[in-house]
């Protein structure tokens, strides 16, 4: 009982303050987004930590403490700004969202013929920018139905909410633990465009490929199913432009055969990772470095413990 009114109690909440972060302006979304993301920097000192030794252990001999810093500070707002302008992009008209998204690319051509379904494509992207944009993705690309993966939460009425929020747009979304079996009946169907968040760890289930010169472990599960379900592969990025504006880059498309023959699941899924190392070397202060890649690896951890020295990102 408790329990359901907290969860209540949450929903409510989360409720009014998407609608007005709908309400208001883009911009100022944006900005509250990254004064958020400020002040979490300084209360939040467990992913201030995460952050700064993750971007020391890959930039370590390129960028001085100071800089490792000032791009933790910058990646903090970035996350706020992303949060928040998700929430308001989730409600653009067509028109709007054409004005502050930019999508380009080999893979976002239209099928066009309605006698014959599409062929299958998978999008393998992270957690680069406001990736929540992928649910709009309906607006630029036509002749697909749209679907991503998501994994539930245990409050059923917030859970229920931010489903709504997503799918809003018209996309379907599969719960990962409990509907893969539709999903992969849905795929099997034809037409499909499904997006997989593919830069977190895999656990021990996963494949262990190189990403930023250190070992990891990666999800096979894009490969996998471009191979099986015949999709053209790709790995789009969200590209941060400007305050409240974005490009979205598919990039030249993975090839899962190779002189007539299936590539093996290693080859594509480090060369899945291989595109997204070269995203985040473009931006760093862009991916979602508050979390462990390289969590369940054989070799040493990043160890968070002293912080470099302070510094500014103007």
């Amino acid at each position: 009982m408790l329990a359901t009114r907290v969860d209540k109690i949450l929903c409510l909440l989360t409720r009014t303050g998407i609608r007005l972060l709908q309400a208001m302006p883009l911009r100022w979304a944006a900005l509250l987004g990254r004064f958020g993301g400020e002040v979490v920097f300084w209360a939040d000192r467990r992913h201030r930590r995460m952050a700064i030794a993750n971007l020391s252990r890959c930039f370590q001999h390129e960028k001085t403490p100071a800089e490792i810093r000032a791009l933790a500070h910058e990646n903090f707002r970035r996350i706020g700004e992303n949060a928040c302008c998700a929430v308001h992009t989730a409600a653009l008209g067509a028109s709007d969202l054409h004005k502050v998204l930019e999508v380009r690319g080999p893979g976002v051509a239209s099928h066009d013929d309605r006698q014959n379904p599409a062929p299958n494509r998978l999008f393998a992207t992270g957690h680069f920018g406001n990736f929540e944009l992928f649910t709009r993705l309906a607006e630029y690309i036509r002749g697909y139905q749209f679907a991503a993966t998501y994994r539930g939460i245990r409050q059923p009425a917030l859970n229920q909410l931010f489903y709504e929020l997503r799918t809003k747009s018209g996309n379907r979304l599969f719960e990962r633990r409990t509907e893969s079996e539709e999903l992969k009946r849905t795929m099997s169907q034809g037409g499909l465009l499904l997006v997989l968040v593919a830069d977190q760890s895999a656990g021990d289930s996963g494949m262990e490929v190189s990403f930023l010169g250190y070992p990891c472990l990666a999800s096979r599960a894009p490969a996998v199913m471009a191979m099986r379900y015949g999709c053209s592969l790709y790995v789009p990025i969200c590209y941060r432009i400007g305050l409240g504006r974005w490009v979205i880059e598919t990039g030249e498309p993975i090839p899962t055969q190779e002189n007539g023959r299936r590539r093996s699941c290693d080859e594509i899924t480090q060369d899945i990772n291989a595109a997204m190392e070269t995203a985040v070397r473009r931006d760093p202060a862009n991916w979602f470095w508050v979390h462990n890649r390289w969590k369940g690896r054989r070799g040493p951890q990043p160890v968070a413990t002293a912080e470099p020295v302070p510094a500014t990102v103007n």
